[in-house]
Parts: structure tokens; C-alpha cells; sequence
């Protein structure tokens, strides 16, 4: 798979529907997690969006989730820029580069869904998002 760097969206509970209408505007397939399907099936937002993305016939790709419980949603800054991809060396140089001189809000890590994960502040105000999967096949 090939690094890929897209929008990330976050929206205040209302992403299920916010994707699902991106998908009638752009086309495409959806995927969408909830927190219920990530171990958090008692919690009260079970049924909310932990990760979505559409990918469209056009190569656009949009990932979207709702704001987790205790996390401030704030309307013209509900965006991150993610890379993704299964490229361990060329992702953690993107992240060392990113972070420095930055704040780590989630450090670089394995997470609950199999991933090497992480977010970050770069030094001009801007979110970024890393996402490491294990290569594909």
C-alpha cells in the first residue's frame, strides 16, 4: 500500500449522517466503526462513529469520526491531516519531522485496533494524524 495523506474530520455525534451525505455527493464505498465495535459496547457512545472513511471512484479519501467524550469539538478547527499507510520507516520519519518542535497529544504507539498510531501538533498549529498498518499481503 502506498502512503496516502487526506482530510480527517470530527464532528459533534452527528458523523454518521455527515458521511453517509458526503457518500450521495461524491459516490463510493463507506466504512464506518463505531466505538460499540471497538470494546466500548456499554459506553453511551457505543452507537457514535470511532472511524469512518469513503473512498471514491474519483481517488478522493475522506475519513471523518465523532469528538470522543471529553474532547473539545469546535467548529473551523474540527479537522486533522492524517497519513496513513503500511510504510513503517517513511510514516515514523513523517512523525519525527512532524512532532519536533511540536505537541504529542497521542504518542506514536500500538493501538486497540492492531495499528502504530498517533497525533500530533506540528510547530504551525496544524493536527496530523499517523496511522501504521501492517503490510497488506
Amino acid at each position: 500500500m502506498v502512503s496516502r495523506l487526506n482530510p480527517y474530520l470530527s464532528f459533534d455525534g452527528d458523523a454518521r449522517q455527515a458521511l453517509e451525505f458526503y457518500k450521495e455527493v461524491f459516490g463510493g464505498e463507506l466504512s464506518l466503526n463505531t466505538y460499540g465495535s471497538f470494546g466500548q459496547p456499554d459506553a453511551p457512545e457505543s452507537d457514535k462513529i470511532m472511524h469512518g472513511m469513503l473512498e471514491t471512484p474519483s481517488g478522493f479519501t475522506l475519513m471523518a469520526s465523532d469528538t470522543p467524550p471529553g474532547m473539545d469539538h469546535t467548529p473551523g478547527t474540527n479537522f486533522s491531516v492524517s497519513l496513513s499507510g503500511d510504510d513503517d520507516t517513511e510514516l515514523r520519519g513523517y512523525w519525527e519531522k512532524l512532532s519536533a518542535g511540536g505537541t504529542v497529544a497521542v504518542p506514536l504507539d500500538k493501538q486497540m485496533w492492531g495499528d502504530v498510531f498517533g497525533m500530533c501538533t506540528d510547530r504551525f498549529g496544524i493536527p496530523w494524524m499517523v496511522n501504521i498498518s501492517e503490510p497488506q499481503g
